[in-house]
């Protein structure tokens, strides 16, 4: 008898913003800095992207108890405004293969549902420490609505 898990992970949230505003935030490096993450929690300090299909990307900064992070990865979709998606590989755990989180926004009326979908977890141990993402999510709500 084999089982098998869910590899994936879903969020979804919706944002007072065009979806332009948003894509913006999520691939412009200093706009990401400014919103991703809590100070004293998970504080990104640098960001790097090659924004193009094939490109690089990464951030870094300090997590809980001032612990050092680093994620990055591969841009595989680029379509303003309304997909982006990327592999991930985090520093922080030690089972991680390479992922993949992709975003897929929808606006009407000047106000985008932002679908996140972050498959291709080898582990459920990985898997459950990639929970975060509502937390993420609302991150962004509060910077794209302040």
């Amino acid at each position: 008898m084999s089982s098998v898990i869910d590899d994936t992970i879903r969020a979804e949230i919706t944002i007072k913003g065009s979806a332009a505003r948003l894509f913006e935030a999520l691939t412009d490096p200093a706009q990401r800095m400014k919103w991703w993450g809590v100070k004293g929690r998970f504080e990104t300090t640098e960001v790097e992207s090659d924004l193009r299909v094939g490109g690089r990307w990464v951030m870094r900064g300090n997590g809980m108890g001032g612990k050092p992070f680093s994620v990055g990865g591969t841009y595989r979709i680029i379509e303003p405004p309304r997909v982006l998606a990327f592999t991930w590989l985090p520093s922080w755990d030690e089972d991680a293969t390479e992922t993949l989180v992709r975003f897929d926004l929808s606006e009407q009326g000047g106000v985008t549902t932002v679908r996140l979908t972050h498959s291709g977890f080898a582990f459920e141990v990985s898997r459950t420490r990639h929970q975060g993402w509502p937390q993420i999510l609302s991150w962004l709500q509060g910077y794209v609505e302040s």
